[in-house]
C-alpha cells in the first residue's frame, strides 16, 4: 500500500534560515528512504520560474501590488497541479521554501492587499489545498537582514523593499501563527543545527508515521 503523502511549507521573515531548514529536512528523511520532493515558491516549474524572475529578480520593473499577487497566485496553482498533487498522489513528502502564509504576509501585512481578497483568490489558485503543517521559523527581521547581510547576499527585489515593509511583513506572520490551522512556530533565533532539531521535534509530534519519536534526529 502507498504511504500517505504528506505537505509541509516553510514560512519566515527574510533571513530566517528557510532554504538551510528545508535543506536539513529533506537530507533527514532521504537517510531514512524516504526522499522528499523539494520545492520553492514562487518557482518549481516552468512557468514558476518565470514569474520568479519576473518578480523577484528584475529590480528596475514597477509591479503593483495587485499585478504582485496575481503573479504569485499564477506560479502557485502550476506548483499545485504540476509538482504538489502529483507528489502527494504518490505518497511523497513535499517540502515547500513559501506557500500561501507568504502571500498573506507579504502582499497581504507588506502590501495592504485586504486579507479576505487574498484568501478568497488563493483559495482559487490552490483548488482548496493548504499544506498538512506549515513551520514559521520566527525572527526578528533586524536579525534576519543581519544575517544576510554578513553572508554577503545580493537582496532581490522583495528584500530589497525596506525595513518597514519588512517590519509588517513580520507582524503579519505573527498575527497569523495564532490563527491559521496547522501553523508550527519554531525559534530561529539559535545555530542551525538547534534549529533543526526543533522542527524535528515539532514534527514527530504531529506527524510520528513520518517522523517517528523526538527522538528522531540526525
Amino acid at each position: 500500500m502507498t504511504a500517505a503523502g504528506l505537505f509541509l511549507a516553510f514560512e519566515g521573515v527574510e533571513g530566517s534560515g528557510k532554504t538551510t531548514q528545508v535543506r536539513l529536512l529533506a537530507a533527514l528523511l532521504a537517510e531514512r528512504g524516504r526522499a522528499p520532493v523539494v520545492a520553492r515558491e514562487p518557482g518549481s516549474t516552468p512557468l514558476g520560474e518565470r514569474v520568479r524572475a519576473t518578480v523577484l529578480s528584475d529590480l528596475e520593473l514597477a509591479v503593483p501590488a495587485r499585478s504582485e499577487l496575481f503573479l504569485m497566485l499564477a506560479a502557485r496553482a502550476a506548483f499545485v497541479d504540476q509538482v504538489v498533487r502529483p507528489a502527494l498522489a504518490e505518497g511523497r513528502v513535499v517540502i515547500a521554501d513559501r506557500f500561501e502564509l507568504s502571500t498573506l504576509a507579504y502582499q497581504g501585512g507588506g502590501r495592504g492587499l485586504p486579507a479576505d481578497e487574498i484568501v478568497a483568490c488563493n483559495a482559487v489558485a490552490t483548488g482548496g489545498l493548504s499544506p498538512h503543517a506549515t513551520v514559521l521559523l520566527e525572527l526578528d527581521p533586524d536579525e534576519g537582514a543581519r544575517r544576510q547581510r554578513a553572508a554577503g547576499m545580493d537582496p532581490d527585489r522583495m528584500e530589497s523593499a525596506g525595513a518597514e515593509f519588512h517590519g509588517r511583513v513580520a507582524a503579519a506572520y505573527r498575527e497569523m501563527a495564532g490563527r491559521v490551522a496547522g501553523v508550527v512556530r519554531v525559534d530561529a533565533g539559535a545555530p542551525a543545527d538547534e534549529v533543526h532539531r526543533r522542527v524535528v521535534a515539532a514534527l514527530a509530534s504531529r506527524f510520528p508515521e513520518t517522523f517517528p519519536g523526538s527522538g528522531f534526529t540526525r
